[in-house]
């Protein structure tokens, strides 16, 4: 059985195709730029050269249907015909407070996602254009929506409400909702096989850094407080989104600048955090490239985003206790060892101390590293995350009748002797090169 997933954006569409029966990854791959024009697509399958093609698609069905072509595809392909897809999976970000797990995708589904598409512009439309692109392509199979939104369910009201209007909740859904739940799920789980601990029993901090950003503070396994709020706006400074920032400040610049609402909305998320600091970078290979010949918004920018995962690391250790791991995920929080030296220097006093030699290894997608020193009481992993994973198993579940919340239901990557093939051979060619890598790879207790 092989099983699609999708991860359909404003103008890009990720796809990951799995092999149930052997637990392998058979391709992976991104079609560019969709609805802007100059679309291509770059494929990756195990064992064969990557390829890149550059084919216009004006809709995400024509991404959906170049993905297809694709994978089927006599000389670059790794299927003989759809046929062989027997399911499809879906990231959606915001599910708001109607989804507690993942679901097949039905009418009613689609009316929901639609209902609260306006809490999150950048994502779910064009998460709901995918669904119903796929839909167009591979109309006999059944897809299913994994949401962000869902790990967050299990936060107590004193963690998600805000202090408003308390019918502003009850009439208009205004609460904090959180994202990169499906992320959070994986490396929290992956935290617990690292520590040898229950789950159930395990507290960890997890901090998500890509161009969005957030962190989680997970008590007994479960999301008990998150960054992000009622938009993936909130939080931590990112790459163009602001972050926590004064509630009055958009009315001021409104009746300073003549400014509309619309164009507050727009600036607050498109062109403010990194990119609004620096002027003009967002990537943080960038900055540091820039903070290295001495730019001081760049310096700036770096010493913003720090301060603020400082500060929630903080925050979220006092409101746990006792955290039994800081966990670091995504592709700044995975590849860039200064990021984390900034914002872990100074956290000694907290429990947190890290060993800078390993920190500056560790910067691999194809294994679970620590960087802590032995000393340290609080152990400070590293642990590339897997989202196609947990929507893989979430959708193969859903058609088996197997699937429930991820407090009864029991995945794969959960157990201490799981391996990823694909990740497991990338490291051996790895080690081959750099084999001090091997000083950092996480080993589970």
């Amino acid at each position: 059985m092989v099983i699609l997933t999708l991860n359909c954006g404003s103008s890009s569409a990720k796809y990951q195709l799995y092999d149930w029966e052997k637990k392998d990854v058979l391709a992976v791959g991104v079609v560019e730029k969709v609805t802007q024009g100059g679309s291509s697509i770059n494929h990756k399958a195990r064992g064969r050269e990557e390829y890149t093609l550059s084919h216009d698609c004006p809709t995400h069905t024509d991404a959906v249907n170049l993905i297809i072509k694709t994978l089927t595809d006599s000389k670059v392909g790794v299927i003989s015909d759809m046929s062989v897809i027997k399911a499809v999976g879906h990231r959606t970000v915001h599910g708001g407070d109607k989804f507690l797990k993942s679901v097949i995708v039905d009418s009613a589904a689609i009316d929901a996602f639609n209902a609260i598409k306006d809490l999150s512009p950048l994502h779910n439309p064009a998460n709901i254009m995918g669904i119903e692109a796929a839909q167009k392509v591979l109309p006999n199979v059944p897809h299913c929506a994994t949401m962000d939104t869902a790990w967050h369910q299990t936060m107590p009201p004193s963690s998600y409400l805000y202090a408003l209007p308390y019918e502003w909740y009850e009439n208009y859904s205004v609460r904090r909702y959180g994202f990169h739940g499906t992320s959070f799920l994986y490396t929290a789980k992956r935290a617990a096989v690292l520590l040898g601990k229950d789950p159930f029993k395990t507290n960890v901090i997890i901090a998500h850094l890509g161009n969005g950003a957030s962190i989680n503070a997970v008590k007994d396994g479960c999301s008990f407080d998150t960054s992000m709020g009622l938009t993936p706006l909130e939080g931590l400074v990112m790459g163009t989104r602001c972050g926590d920032a004064d509630l009055a400040m958009p009315f001021y610049v409104m009746r300073k600048s003549g400014m509309s609402a619309a164009d507050i909305e727009s600036a607050l998320n498109k062109k403010s955090g990194l990119l609004g600091i620096t002027g003009n970078l967002v990537d943080r290979r960038d900055i540091q490239a820039a903070a290295l010949k001495g730019d001081e918004r760049a310096i700036l920018a770096q010493k913003m985003e720090a301060h603020r995962v400082k500060k929630y690391i903080g925050a979220y250790h006092a409101i746990l206790g006792r955290v039994d791991a800081l966990v670091f995920t995504a592709g700044v929080g995975e590849f860039s060892a200064w990021m984390r030296q900034a914002i872990l220097d100074g956290l000694e006093e907290t429990g947190i101390v890290y060993d800078p030699a390993k920190n500056d290894l560790a910067r691999t997608r194809n294994a679970e590293t620590l960087i802590s020193t032995p000393q340290s009481k609080i152990p400070v992993y590293i642990i590339p995350t897997d989202e196609e994973l947990v929507m893989t198993e979430d959708a193969y579940a859903l058609m088996a009748g197997t699937y429930d919340v991820h407090t009864k239901f029991t995945y794969s990557f959960q157990s201490k002797d799981y391996v990823n093939k694909g990740r497991a051979e990338g490291l051996k060619e790895e080690l081959a090169k750099k084999p001090e890598l091997k000083g950092v790879i996480a080993v589970p207790r």
